[in-house]
C-alpha cells in the first residue's frame, strides 16, 4: 500500500510539474498559446486574417466565456476592490474573462469618486501593474483572452499627472485641426505607454442648449466644426495603436430644458434635424476616421431608448455608417430601459432588449455579474439566441485582435512610460493649446494688451483668481500642480509692479441657485469683501477681475437655471467699475454666460474657458501681449436664457428680430440677437480679406469646388486668424439652414504678411436631406461666404451646380 501511495504521489507531482511547465511555455516564438492546449490554433496565429481568428476563437468558447466578453469591470475602488489580482479572483465571474476594465489604478479624483492608488505613479509602476493584471487573465483563464483597458480622455488622459489639455469647449475654441490631431497623438501615446488600450474620446455631442452642464465637455454647437476636430482627435489617438471610443451616441446633448442628472431624456429633435445636426459628426468621424469604439447614450429619442434601439445601434451605426468596432453603454444606460424609460417589465427584459438592439458591452457601477447572469439565463431560456451572442462577442474580439492584444497583450517596455508620459514636449503642446483657446470678447480703446511698464499697481480680484479645480476637472488628468491666475500675473510682472489681491466675493452666495430667481440682500460679510476690493482698486492703476464658474458649477449633472455670473460677482464688477479705474474681466467658465452689463460697461473681456494647469501663466501672457488671442467662439453667447434655443446654424427666420417696419412692424417686446455670435473673436491685430476665387463657377453634380482667398495681417503685431467658409443654398426643395459652416483654417500671420487660404467643397458639403430623406446634391445656385465669424462676412461669391 505504501508503494502504491508513493507512486500516486509521484504521478501527481509529475502532472503538476507538466501543468506548471505548460503555463510557463505558453509564450512561443511568434505566437502565444492562449488556450494552453500546446498547439497553434487559428486564433493564435498572427498570419491569419482577423475574421478567421475571431471565428476560430468563438468556436472554442463556452457560454460563460462569451457572456464575460459582454460586460465592463469598473476599476479599483469604483467596483473592483483589489488593485492587483487576488486569490479571490478565481471565484469571481471574471475567472472566465472580461471585456474591459475601466479606469484601473488611475488615481481618479473627482467630487463623486476618490480612487487613489499606489500604482498610478511613477508611470512605469502603472504599466507594470497593468501587465500583472493582463497576465492573470492570459494565464489564469481557460481561453486566455486579453482585457481591453479603457480610460476617459476628453481633455488629456484621465490618469494621475498625465499631460493636461484645456476643457473640450476650449479645444473647440482653437479651431486648429492640426493642433487637435497632435493632442490626440499625445493622448493615445500616453495611454499606450501606461497600458490603456481604449480611450473614451472624443465627445461629438453638439452643445445646442447653453444651460446644459456638459457644454464644457463639448467642442461647440456646430456639427461641421465638431466633425472636423473630432476626426482629428480620433485619428491622433488611433495613430498610436489604441482605440478611440466616440461619445455619446446619440441625440444626447439636448435634454428637455437643458436639464441633466436624473432627467437625461426627451430630446425634442425632429428627424431631419437629428441627421443634419446630431448624427452628422458621428457619421463623418465614423466614415473618415474609423474609430474602434462607440458609447451608446442613456437618453431616448422619439420614445425609444437609444441603447435599446436596433435602429440606432445596428441599422444606422453599422449598416449605414459602416461601424465595425464594439458599442459600450454609458453607465446605467442598459438599466434605464427598466428603471427610467420603463419600456421593459423587469431588468432581465432590459438586458434582452439592449443585446438584441446591438449593444456589445454593458457598463455600470455594479459588479459585472449583474448583467452577465441575466444574460446567461436568457440564453438558457431560449429568449436570446446563441447566434446573437456570437455576433456581439465577435465585435468585441475583433477590436481586441485589431489592437494587437492577441499578439502582444502586454506593455512591451514598462520603464519607457516614465520617458513617454507628460514629457516637456507634451507640456509645451498642452500650453500652446491653452494659448490658442483664448478668445478676446471685448477690447474697448485697445486697453489690451497691457503695457507692463505702464502699470505699477495692479489689483487682481474675483473668486476665480486663486481657484484651481477647473484645471483638473472630471475626465482629464488629476494631481497636476496648478498655477493660479493670481500667481501667473505675479510671476509675469515680477518686481516691475506691485500686485495686490482681494477676493471680492465667493463664486456663489449662500442662497444660490435660488438667488438666480430671487434677489437676496448682501450679508455684512459679502459687503465687507466687496468694500475691501473697491478700497484696493482705488489705489491701483488697473483692475484684473477673474470671474465665472468652477468645476462645482458646470459639468455633468450641473445644468443651470440662469446664465448670469453666479452669486455676487456682477455686484463686484459693478462696484469696481464705479471706481473709474480700467477693468479687465477674465472669464473662467464652462458655458456661455449672459454677461450683458459687463459687455456694455467693462473695458476688456477675455474668455479663457477652463484652461489647463498652466492657466495662470497663459492668461498672464495673453493679457500682457506675449500671446495674441486668436481663438474663436465655437458656441453662441445668448443675451438671455429666454432666447434659447439660440445657436448656429439656424433655419431661415427662426432667429429673426421682431419687425419694426412693414404691415406688422410694431414688434418691440423682446431682446434680439446674439451677445457674441458663433465664430466670433477679436485680436490685437487686424486682418484684411481679398481675391476670393471659386472654381469652377459652373459644375456638374458630384464635382468638387475649389475656393481660395487671400488674408493679410494689416496690423503691427503677429496674430492668428481663423478664416471661416460658410455656404448658402439659395433655393432648395426642403427648408435648409440659412447658411452652414463648410470650412475653416487657422493661419498665423506676421505684420504685413499675406497668405492664400484654400478650401475644397466636396459633394457631401453641398448635400441636403430631400423630401424622401435621401442625401442629395440639388442643382441650383450656392453662395460661398468667407468671414471672420458667422456674422462678420467679408466676401461672397456664387457658383452653380447644373443638372
Amino acid at each position: 500500500m505504501k508503494n502504491k501511495n508513493l507512486i500516486l504521489l509521484l504521478l501527481l507531482l509529475s502532472a503538476a510539474s507538466k501543468v506548471s511547465a505548460q503555463k510557463q511555455d505558453i509564450y512561443r516564438k511568434g505566437w502565444i498559446d492562449f488556450n494552453k492546449n500546446g498547439k497553434k490554433d487559428v486564433f493564435e496565429d498572427p498570419k491569419q486574417t482577423v475574421q478567421k481568428r475571431v471565428d476560430d476563437l468563438i468556436s472554442q468558447m463556452n457560454l460563460e466565456e462569451k457572456t464575460c466578453q459582454m460586460a465592463t469591470l469598473y476599476g479599483y475602488k469604483r467596483v473592483l476592490k483589489e488593485e492587483l489580482p487576488a486569490e479571490s479572483w478565481k471565484n469571481e465571474v471574471w475567472k472566465d474573462g472580461i471585456a474591459n476594465i475601466d479606469e484601473q489604478l488611475n488615481s481618479l479624483t473627482s467630487y463623486t469618486d476618490d480612487a487613489q492608488s499606489q500604482y498610478s505613479f511613477p508611470y512605469s509602476k502603472h504599466a507594470s501593474a497593468i501587465n500583472t493584471i493582463q497576465k492573470w487573465f492570459v494565464e489564469q483563464t481557460r481561453m486566455g483572452i486579453p482585457v481591453d483597458f479603457t480610460i476617459e480622455g476628453v481633455h488629456g488622459l484621465n490618469h494621475d499627472r498625465a499631460t493636461p489639455l484645456p476643457a473640450p469647449i476650449g479645444i473647440g475654441s482653437t479651431w486648429n485641426k492640426n493642433l487637435v490631431y497632435q493632442a490626440g497623438r499625445i493622448v493615445g501615446r500616453e495611454a499606450k505607454a501606461l497600458g490603456y488600450t481604449n480611450v473614451y474620446a472624443p465627445i461629438l455631442d453638439p452643445a445646442r442648449d447653453q444651460r446644459w452642464g456638459r457644454v464644457v465637455e463639448c467642442y461647440g454647437e456646430d456639427p461641421f466644426h465638431i466633425a472636423e476636430l473630432g476626426k482629428q482627435m480620433t485619428l491622433g489617438i488611433q495613430e498610436e495603436g489604441v482605440a478611440s471610443t466616440l461619445k455619446h451616441y446619440a441625440v444626447y446633448s439636448v435634454p428637455k430644458g437643458g436639464r441633466d442628472g436624473d432627467s437625461r431624456t426627451d430630446p425634442h429633435v425632429a428627424p431631419r434635424e437629428m441627421f443634419e445636426i446630431y448624427l452628422y459628426p458621428f457619421r463623418r468621424v465614423l466614415q473618415e476616421a474609423h474609430p474602434l469604439g462607440v458609447m451608446s447614450s442613456y437618453n431616448d429619442w422619439d420614445g425609444v431608448p437609444i441603447t435599446g434601439s436596433r435602429y440606432f445601434l445596428t441599422d444606422l451605426l453599422r449598416h449605414k455608417f459602416g461601424f465595425d468596432g464594439y458599442v459600450v453603454s454609458d453607465s446605467e444606460a442598459a438599466e434605464f430601459l427598466y428603471s427610467k424609460h420603463r419600456v421593459a417589465e423587469d431588468y432581465k427584459e432590459a438586458v434582452r432588449q439592449v443585446v438584441e438592439a446591438g449593444l456589445n458591452v454593458r457598463t455600470n457601477f455594479s459588479m459585472p455579474q449583474t448583467f452577465i447572469m441575466p444574460l446567461r439565463e436568457l440564453v438558457k431560456e431560449g429568449r436570446l439566441s446563441m447566434k446573437t451572442i456570437d455576433e456581439r462577442v465577435a465585435d468585441v474580439l475583433r477590436v481586441k485582435f485589431k489592437l494587437g492584444l492577441f499578439d502582444q497583450p502586454y506593455v512591451a517596455d514598462p520603464k519607457a512610460a516614465d520617458k513617454t508620459v507628460h514629457t516637456p514636449a507634451n507640456s509645451e503642446l498642452s500650453i500652446q493649446m491653452d494659448r490658442e483657446s483664448m478668445v478676446l470678447l471685448k477690447n474697448a480703446g485697445n486697453l489690451l494688451p497691457l503695457n507692463k511698464s505702464a502699470y505699477k499697481n495692479i489689483l487682481v480680484t474675483g473668486p476665480l483668481a486663486t481657484e484651481t479645480n477647473y484645471a483638473i476637472s472630471r475626465y482629464g488628468p488629476s494631481h497636476n500642480p496648478v498655477t493660479t491666475v493670481l500667481d501667473g500675473i505675479k510671476n509675469y510682472v515680477g518686481s516691475s509692479a506691485t500686485v495686490n489681491y482681494a477676493k471680492g466675493c465667493d463664486i456663489i452666495d449662500p442662497n444660490w441657485p435660488e438667488s438666480e430667481i430671487i434677489e437676496f440682500p448682501l450679508t455684512d460679510k459679502e459687503q465687507a469683501e466687496i468694500d475691501e476690493a473697491v478700497e484696493k482698486a482705488r489705489s491701483s492703476d488697473i483692475i484684473i477681475a477673474v470671474v465665472g464658474e468652477d468645476a462645482k458649477r458646470v459639468g455633468e449633472s450641473l445644468s443651470r437655471t440662469g446664465l448670469n455670473l453666479p452669486g455676487r460677482q456682477l455686484k463686484l464688477i459693478q462696484a469696481l467699475q464705479a471706481t473709474g479705474k480700467p477693468v479687465v474681466m477674465v472669464m473662467i467658465n464652462g458655458q456661455p454666460l449672459t454677461i450683458n452689463w459687463e459687455n456694455r460697461f467693462v473695458n476688456a473681456i477675455l474668455e479663457a474657458w477652463f484652461p489647463g494647469p498652466e492657466s495662470g501663466t497663459v492668461i498672464a501672457e495673453t493679457l500682457f501681449g506675449d500671446n495674441n488671442p486668436g481663438g474663436k467662439l465655437p458656441i453662441t453667447f445668448p443675451k438671455s436664457v429666454g432666447q434659447i434655443e439660440f445657436n448656429f446654424p439656424f433655419k431661415p427666420g427662426s432667429q429673426a428680430n421682431q419687425p419694426t417696419y412693414g404691415p406688422n412692424g410694431y414688434g418691440k417686446t423682446s431682446v434680439n440677437g446674439a451677445l457674441y455670435p458663433f465664430g466670433y473673436g477679436l485680436s490685437y491685430t487686424t486682418f484684411a480679406y481679398k481675391n476670393l476665387k471659386v472654381t469652377p463657377e459652373r459644375a456638374q453634380n458630384q464635382a468638387d469646388i475649389s475656393v481660395s482667398v487671400e488674408v493679410t495681417n494689416t496690423g503691427k503685431v503677429k496674430g492668428d486668424e481663423v478664416v471661416q467658409l460658410y455656404l448658402k443654398d439659395k433655393v432648395s426643395t426642403v427648408t435648409t439652414y440659412e447658411f452652414t459652416l463648410r470650412g475653416f483654417e487657422r493661419v498665423a500671420l506676421a505684420p504685413g504678411e499675406t497668405k492664400t487660404v484654400s478650401f475644397v467643397l466636396h459633394p457631401d458639403d453641398l448635400a441636403l436631406l430631400d423630401k424622401d430623406m435621401n442625401w442629395t446634391v440639388e442643382p441650383g445656385i450656392f453662395e460661398v461666404m468667407i468671414g471672420a465669424s458667422s456674422e462678420d462676412i467679408k466676401l461672397r461669391k456664387d457658383f452653380e451646380i447644373q443638372k
